[in-house]
Parts: structure tokens; sequence; C-alpha cells
């Protein structure tokens, strides 16, 4: 004979509120398991804490870039004679913690947001004025019909609806740069290396490229290419360093 206990049906519990326990089961679990990463990440050697000093001495070194950003804005620049000179290839090679919003601004201005990414330009005043600008973070030179090639058969992607894209498919090409008669990829190298009437348009519709981190580290900000260093204008020999990143 069944006990009273045994007889008593079971509470229901509506399925909306299991799922709730649930998702605060899976909740805190992650959360536990963000908060020992968090510890571990702290107790590493990786982690320290800025002292005062360290941020005053980032500090000045903002202001003395935002000078110096200036002075070199102020230098006269060399006319731009040759043909060639047409068409640039940037490469952003340093920038950090001691660089001026103002700096980083132009930077961005370039679509230069990361650090070895580069990216095609039409060279006229204005972007030679950023360039001159932004001198010791950049190198820049001419790149020659197989490096245009090389970097968007390789590492060429489209921005489409603020999404990447690789450009694998010419319908892609054609869907967006059809109406310019741009309909495939050759079409998008030879705007390029031509800097042809829709030049904007292609090098906008190319998101930055994302190049690798040659084994020589580029010394930045140290000093230009021309002077044994690595900022600066390289004009031709833009070529080697575009085969040694792609």
């Amino acid at each position: 004979m069944a006990t009273e206990e045994e007889s008593k049906p079971l509470n229901y519990i509506p399925e909306v509120v299991l799922k709730k326990r649930r998702n605060n089961e899976e909740w805190a679990i992650r959360r536990k398991l963000q908060l020992e990463e968090r510890v571990k990440r702290l107790k590493s050697d990786n982690f320290f804490i800025k002292k005062p000093d360290q941020f005053i001495r980032e500090y000045r070194d903002r202001e003395l870039d935002l000078v110096q950003m200036k002075q070199r804005g102020k230098r006269k620049r060399q006319a731009l004679e040759t043909p060639e000179s047409r068409l640039l290839f940037v490469i952003r090679i340093g920038g950090k913690r001691d660089m001026h919003p103002k700096t980083r601004k132009v930077l961005y201005s370039l679509r230069l947001r990361k650090t070895f990414s580069g990216v095609f330009v039409k060279a006229n005043e204005a972007i030679m004025e950023h360039l001159q600008k932004v001198e010791p973070y950049v190198t820049y030179g001419y790149p020659n019909l197989k490096s245009v090639k090389d970097l968007i058969y390789k590492k060429g992607v489209a921005k489409l609806d603020k999404e990447r894209v690789p450009l694998t498919d010419n319908n892609v090409i054609d869907q967006t740069l059809g109406q310019h008669g741009i309909i495939c990829i050759e079409d998008i190298v030879n705007e390029i290396a031509t800097v042809g009437p829709h030049f904007k348009k292609v090098s906008n519709f190319l998101c930055p490229f994302n190049l690798n981190k040659p084994e020589k580290t580029l010394q930045g900000k140290k000093r230009r290419f021309k002077d044994g260093g690595d900022s600066g204008n390289r004009e031709n020999q833009i070529n080697e360093l575009i085969i040694k990143m792609n």
C-alpha cells in the first residue's frame, strides 16, 4: 500500500523557469572560468602595474610626438616629378603608446589602423602632406605591376556591407564595381597599377592589406630609410619589402 508521501503528485515546473535556471548555471560557470583566468593573468610574469613616472613619461612622449609632427608638416616637400610616383604603397610600421591622438588620426585617415597593414594611395599634395606628418610610423614607395598583382591576388579582401569578403568570386566585384567597367580581379589590378579614373572607388573597395611581420623587425621612428633606417620613402625598394611581407 502506497504511503501518503508516495501518492502525492510531483510539482510542475514551467519550462521557462527550467530554462532560466540552466542559463543562470551556465553563466555562473562562465563567470567562474573568467575569474580564474583573470587571477592566473594577474599572477603571470607578463602582468605589471604602471608606476606614476611611467604615465608621466608616456604623456611627455605623446606631447613630443605632436610637436615633431607639426615640425615635419612645415618641412618643404619635394615636388612629385616622376610618373612612377603617381602610385604609392604605404605600410604602417609602428606607433603605440608614444603616439599622440592627432598622429593616430592622420594614420586612421589613411586607413592604417594596425601595424603591418598596407594601402594603395594616389600620390598628390594632400597625401604627401599626411605621409610627411606620420613619417616615423610608415614606409612607402612605388610598387611595380608584379607587387600590385601579388598583393591583390594573395591578400586582397573586399569590403562589402561592412564585412570582409575574399576576392574569390568575380560576381562580388561585378555587383559592386561593374557600373565602372570593373568586373573581375584582373580589372582591379589594372585600375590600381595604372591609377585609373576609378582608382579611389577600387582602393576603397579593397580592405587594407594585412601583411606578415618581417623577420627583421622594422625600426619605426628611429631613422629614415635614406639614413639607414626603415621609415619614410624607399622609392622602388618598397617592392623588396612587399616580397618579404606578402
